[in-house]
Parts: C-alpha cells; structure tokens; sequence
C-alpha cells in the first residue's frame, strides 16, 4: 500500500539563501553516489572557517526516473563562499515554494512525493519545471534532510521536508 502525507502540504515565501554542493548524474540503484558526497560539502565548509546554516538537502535538478537524475547533496551558509573542485557555490532561488514535512524512511520519499505532486495537481499548484529531452528541470526542488542519523540511528523516525519552487 502507498505511503501517504502526513500532513496537508502549505505554500510557503523563501528568500534567497547561498549555498555550496556537489552535483552528481545518477540513477535510483546509484542514489547513494550523490548521498556519500555529503562530507566533502561539510569539509568544504569547515576548511573556510564556515558552518551550515540550516539542514543540508537534494536539490534535484533534472529528473528522468527511468533513466538518469542529475542531484546535488548541498549545504546552505550564512554568506556566500567560494567553491573549489567538483564543489560550486550558488544560490537556491527565492520565491513560493510549496512543502510537506515527512517523518519515516527515506524509502517512503517516492510514495510521498507523488502524493505531494498530486495534491498540488488538485489545487491548481503549477511549479516551476520545464520538461525537457533530458527529463524534467527544475527551478529548485529540494528534499531538506531535517534529521541527524548520528542522533536519531531509526530511519523510520527520520524527518525530511520537500519544498518545491512554485511557477
């Protein structure tokens, strides 16, 4: 049976927000390839005298789930620095974002993520998407990874907001 939303998703203002993160061409078997890139964003960080500034996240930028997705583990920080090597710096772009949060495994995501593009569907929501040969881009669309695993070692209990940008 599929997962559904917890909660009824809300349309939310972002303002801009700096960032670092490595992008990363993957499949739904090699997910993992873009997830263990998380320390050398962290490290990036650090060795600037930096910190994060809010909860790391996936910023997907094109997504083909048949075949490829293009995904960036990223960390937002207080002022805009530097990237270096396969690391780049950006901006996630402000604007109306629609968003849910969603306590359970990762693995229910998916589930979650069509009930979510759903209920946008049913109330008229359009977001900011352009399909493509490629699959889709995305302006930003971003799973927030609100849990620590070093504290919370359940992932069922792991909590993960989707916030995507609105047209």
């Amino acid at each position: 049976m599929p997962i559904e939303m917890q909660h009824e998703p809300t349309v939310v203002e972002r303002a801009e927000q700096a960032y670092v993160g490595i992008t990363e061409p993957v499949t739904m078997t090699t997910f993992a390839k873009v997830a263990d890139r998380f320390p050398e964003v962290f490290g990036h960080v650090a060795a600037r005298g930096s910190q994060p500034a809010a909860a790391p996240f996936f910023r997907y930028w094109v997504i083909d789930m048949m075949r490829e997705l293009v995904v960036e583990a990223g960390v937002p920080v207080a002022a805009p620095i530097d990237g270096a090597g396969d690391i780049r710096a950006g901006v996630l772009p402000a604007g109306r974002y629609l968003t849910v949060t969603h306590t359970g495994h990762p693995d229910e995501l998916i589930d979650v993520t069509t009930a979510f593009l759903r209920w946008a569907d049913e109330h008229d929501l359009v977001f900011a998407v352009q399909p493509s040969p490629e699959g889709d881009r995305w302006a930003c669309r971003l799973e927030l990874l609100l849990t620590n695993p070093a504290e919370v070692p359940e992932m069922k209990d792991w909590q993960t907001q989707l916030l995507f940008k609105l047209a």
